[in-house]
């Protein structure tokens, strides 16, 4: 069995953890940011001392080519993203990326020639960003968003994307070419941590991902009437918030009784005016659906605003909505998910197949390659966060499972 060089990973994880370290104990380091500049130019030089040939497209998608025997035709393309949230954590997305980064140098000092070409990408901006647009590398790589989209977005300072781009080597005039580079990108794998607490809770280090959830997101205005907190009597009032308390808790009743793993979350409101003396008089909130059933996710979506209503007209409060994301669940390629769970029954790794909660790249990728997933366990299920972490014989556990998973798609896939 081939195996990773951990120390050296863990030492990668570390150091690359200093680009964009905070006050606050965790690493801030969004794309086009000075820290995300300085881990960008570690990285390229990095590959290009492996003796990789090195392509930065038009939105910035870092891509390193380790060239095959050419028996075969296309690319094997693993990696993940390098920049992080807000004070985040050290493993999210820099783990698959450092991995992927550790797989191709033990196949260098190994002495393996791949049939297939294999390559490494570092995604541009997967996590959300100042300019509104998540998962912007690999979103824009496959075609989802149009030139004019990308032309036209700003970020809060009215900093077009085209410029920031131009800081990163990117450049909006080459947005087109990126269409060219599809065919040669055969098979994709990511390998995330699970950020969430399935593979803890179940003792298992490991997890293949065959499908990644659905998003519904809608936009919610509940409109009620403002009024004089002191002489308005309660009988007499149409307050929005209350309402919404009510409409929120359905949300939680409604998606815990469903039985499959359908998550609903409102995470975000304004109330209108906001002051303690008001009775308040407008809400806005915005509702989210994940689940890996598009069926489901609608009779949950039909039940919440079935019960809304009857809330708001029991209230004589006024509800209005706008779909915001309507992103159906993604199915991940079967011939590679089982290549990978053969791959860790072989190395003798007990391990979960799970959808993914969250949407990464390999969501986007799936459309023009044909593409899987690697969980790593997350510790408390935490992440976002400064103590994010997975330890590292889970680490070095799921590494070994990509490392001989790669190896076995180079040799079964033509």
């Amino acid at each position: 069995m081939l195996q990773i060089q951990l120390p050296r990973l863990l030492a990668a994880l570390d150091s690359y953890a200093e680009y964009g370290r905070d006050e606050r104990g965790g690493i801030t380091r969004p794309s086009f940011s000075p820290a995300d500049l300085e881990v960008r130019r570690r990285f390229i030089k990095e590959l290009q001392d492996l003796g990789l040939d090195i392509t930065i497209d038009g939105i910035a998608n870092i891509w390193g080519k380790l060239k095959g025997n050419g028996k075969k035709k296309g690319s094997i393309v693993i990696g993940s993203h390098l920049d992080t949230v807000p004070n985040g954590g050290k493993y999210d997305g820099a783990l698959g990326t450092l991995v992927a980064k550790e797989i191709i140098r033990t196949v260098i000092e190994n002495n393996i020639t791949f049939d297939h070409d294999l390559e490494i990408v570092s995604f541009t901006a997967e996590e959300s960003n100042d300019f509104g647009l998540s998962t912007l590398g690999s979103r824009a790589f496959v075609g989802k968003l149009t030139e004019d989209e990308l032309r036209m977005a700003t970020d809060s300072t009215g900093l077009l994307l085209s410029d920031a781009l131009q800081k990163v080597n990117g450049d909006i005039e080459r947005i087109h070419e990126m269409a060219s580079m599809h065919e040669e990108k055969r098979i994709f794998v990511e390998m995330h941590i699970e950020q969430g607490k399935r593979l803890e809770s179940n003792d298992k280090s490991v997890a293949i991902i065959n499908s990644l959830v659905g998003v519904y997101r809608s936009k919610v205005t509940v409109i009620g009437e403002a009024n004089h907190s002191g002489t308005t009597m309660m009988s007499h009032r149409h307050d929005a918030l209350t309402a919404v308390s009510e409409m929120i808790l359905a949300v939680e009743q409604i998606c815990g009784e469903d039985e499959t793993d359908l998550v609903g979350t409102v995470g975000k409101l304004e109330v209108l005016p906001n002051a303690v003396n008001i009775v308040p008089g407008q809400v806005e909130f915005v509702l989210e659906i994940r689940g890996e059933c598009q069926e489901r996710m609608d009779q949950v979506v039909d039940k919440i605003e079935t019960k809304w209503n009857e809330v708001t007209q029991r209230r004589k409060v006024q509800i209005s909505q706008s779909i915001l994301q309507q992103q159906k669940p993604t199915m991940l390629d079967e011939e590679i998910v089982s290549i990978l769970q053969n791959s860790a029954e072989r190395i003798s790794v007990p391990y979960m197949t799970l959808p993914s909660m969250a949407v990464h790249d390999a969501a986007h990728m799936s459309l023009i390659s044909k593409s899987a997933m690697i969980f790593v366990k997350s510790i408390d299920g935490k992440s976002h966060c400064p103590e994010e972490y997975s330890t590292p014989e889970d680490i070095k556990i799921a590494s070994d499972v990509m490392l001989n998973g790669i190896l076995a798609i180079d040799q079964q896939m033509d």
